[in-house]
Order: C-alpha cells, then sequence, then structure tokens
C-alpha cells in the first residue's frame, strides 16, 4: 500500500477564511483523508464548522473525520471520528458512529495500546508525535521503530502523527506508514498550502 497524506486541519481557524485553504490544499493532489481537530469551540460551533468543510473533502471522494466528538462526526455528515485516549474510548464512538464508518484511535508510542485497539476492531491506530510539534504539548514521543514493528505485523493500517513536514517525513514514510497526518507542514508551509501538498506527493509517489 502506498502511503497516503491525511490531513489536520489548524486548531483554531476563523471557517469562511480557511475554506478556500482547504479546497487549495485538496486542489494539490492526492489526500485521503481530512481530520477537523478544533480546540475550544461549543458543539454549535463545531457542528456548524463540520457541516461546512464534511462536503468539501467529500465531493473530492476525501474521507471527512471529526477529532474527539463522534455525536459531532455523526450529526454532520461526518465519514469517521478520531478518538484519543482520554477521549470517548473505541467502544462508545463505535456505538455512536455504527459499523460503517471510521473510527481511529491515537496509541502515542504504545504497542499494547495499538494491539488493543486493533483488536476491538479500530479502522486505524496513529503513533506519534514523530517529532516536536507546535500544534499540540507532545506528552509522548515515537520513533520508526514501532512504524516498521505494525506494519510488518498487522493489516490494520497505522498513521505516523507529530511534527512531520516536507523535510523530515522520508523515513517514516520509508519505515512503512500508511498515512502520514501533517498540520502545519501544509498550512505554515511558506508556499502555501496547495504547493505543500504537491510536494508531500511528490515524496510518496517516490
Amino acid at each position: 500500500m502506498t502511503c497516503r497524506l491525511y490531513l489536520i486541519t489548524p486548531p483554531t481557524f476563523e471557517l469562511e477564511a480557511f475554506v478556500p485553504q482547504l479546497e487549495a490544499a485538496l486542489d494539490g493532489g492526492d489526500v485521503a483523508c481530512v481530520q477537523m481537530r478544533l480546540k475550544g469551540l461549543d458543539d454549535q460551533a463545531l457542528l456548524k464548522a463540520a457541516k461546512r468543510l464534511a462536503p468539501l473533502c467529500q465531493e473530492r471522494d476525501v474521507a471527512f473525520i471529526v477529532n474527539d466528538r463522534p455525536d459531532i462526526a455523526v450529526k454532520s455528515g461526518a465519514d469517521g471520528v478520531h478518538v484519543g485516549q482520554k477521549d470517548a474510548g473505541y467502544d462508545e464512538a463505535r456505538r455512536i458512529m455504527g459499523p460503517s464508518r471510521i473510527v481511529g484511535v491515537t496509541c502515542h508510542s504504545s504497542r499494547h495500546l495499538a494491539m488493543v485497539a486493533a483488536e476491538q476492531g479500530a479502522d486505524y491506530v496513529a503513533f506519534g508525535a514523530m517529532f516536536p510539534t507546535t500544534t499540540k504539548t507532545v506528552e509522548h514521543q515515537a520513533d520508526t521503530d514501532i512504524i516498521e514493528w505494525w506494519s510488518g505485523l498487522f493489516e490494520v493500517p497505522c498513521v505516523a502523527i507529530g511534527g512531520l513536514t516536507v523535510e523530515n517525513c522520508g523515513p517514516v514514510v520509508a519505515a512503512g506508514a500508511d498515512f502520514i497526518a501533517v498540520a502545519n507542514g501544509v498550512w505554515g508551509h511558506e508556499d502555501g498550502p496547495k504547493a505543500a501538498v504537491e510536494a508531500f506527493n511528490r515524496i510518496l509517489g517516490e
């Protein structure tokens, strides 16, 4: 399986100003999914943002995933939810999402957590942070060894997350990650999000 790009939104943004940025990124090349990761908003604002962004992704055959909130994911028509270890557990997320939508699980740098998530039925497991990141406070550091180990033994896809950029993602891709999750590496790219996605896809296509 070829490694693909998994976009994560900035933790804060003004909705209508962000729409053309997201469209530009999606026009830059292959993107597997977009995770809306917004912090500090009330439920109404979260739902409004999800309902605005989901169709932009889905009309391009890009899966739209909501961070933390399976209830918002279902109400907005999202394709899936991503839950951390401190969020709704996998079982609760699956109950709300139903059998056919995506449920992904953060596993930090833990082989045990990843195996538990896979056994429960997670659609993917996420390892990180691979590198220092400005998007969130890093409590867990992962390395390419866990990616290599996982991809060599398990069928469930794995996502590498945390501080990934065009410059540093090569070893993570080579280790066997199915997806690389990128936030600031796209939105903070000096040439803009479209150029960033084009650059990532050149690397992923090598």
